[in-house]
């Protein structure tokens, strides 16, 4: 399997999408498989969290949640420019001009964001696995996912501390605060499973892409523990059934791609 490197770049320093779309190497497909499925996780996600632009809490929360959506918009765009080298397709390209069954998000990403406790649910259990994943993606044979993920990780980690103080706030704040976060855990652990699941391409990229499950035991340590010290307790929940990675997506998915791609649908080449 050809595993060029986007990028002379070794694993630790920053990689940009422009770096990426500027270098002669090409993915593999199976390779550009595996970071189109990274890529529309953290581009729908960020879609979800720019709506909580001036609707936060309060406005520190406005930039911290503006913040962390832009984070993973980069790391959206450096997933899909890589992807896209395989099918010389570019980052916009898979943004704005693939159907929903042509995206491989996981459920998870694509939920309601509710009210600010189950946002923050879904940022605990998303930024607690995304800085597993990216860890353990440092050390990909693939140089260009491993640079991609060695400036991801760095932001994830704010991203994971972000979500943890706040489940301590609000799970040790007022009654109602309290039963909102469990509420909203109840409502989010359904689709924690799907995370964690390995398929046919993970195994058919060892040494490049990461088993999802392998992760499990040590996100479930971690989150353990944020839970504990806020008394709080993991769900005991009926798992949802998933199928993002096939192109199988929730009712939410749709939505969120018509507000996203309206623009550039409507008005093909624009630019400003």
């Amino acid at each position: 399997m050809n595993t060029d490197s986007a990028t002379r770049i070794t694993p630790g320093n920053a990689l940009r999408p422009e770096d990426i779309a500027a270098s002669d190497a090409k993915a593999p497909e199976a390779v550009a498989e595996y970071a189109l499925r990274l890529g529309d996780d953290a581009l729908i996600l960020a879609q979800r969290l720019g709506w909580w632009v001036a609707r936060a809490p309060e406005l520190e929360e406005d930039i911290a949640l503006s913040n962390i959506a832009l984070d993973l918009l980069g790391h959206a765009r450096s997933f899909l420019t890589y992807a896209g080298t395989a099918w010389d397709k570019t980052e916009d390209d898979l943004a704005y001009w693939r159907g929903e069954e042509e995206y491989r998000s996981a459920h998870i990403v694509e939920q309601e964001n509710g009210d600010f406790a189950k946002t923050i649910a879904r940022q605990l259990v998303v930024s607690f696995f995304q800085y597993e994943l990216y860890t353990a993606m440092l050390s990909s044979k693939d140089e260009t996912l491993a640079a991609i993920a060695a400036k991801a990780v760095k932001e994830v980690d704010y991203h994971r501390d972000h979500s943890a103080q706040w489940v301590l706030r609000l799970g040790q704040g007022t009654e109602e605060s309290r039963t909102r976060m469990i509420r909203a855990l109840e409502l989010t652990w359904p689709y924690v499973g799907e995370l964690f699941e390995d398929d046919d391409l993970v195994r058919s990229l060892d040494g490049i892409a990461v088993a999802p499950s392998t992760l499990r035991a040590a996100f479930d340590e971690k989150v353990g523990a944020v839970l504990a010290e806020a008394e709080l307790e993991v769900p005991e929940v009926q798992p949802a059934p998933g199928g993002g990675r096939r192109g199988e997506h929730s009712e939410y998915l749709g939505y969120i791609l018509a507000e996203l791609q309206v623009l550039a649908r409507q008005h093909p080449g624009a630019t400003w």
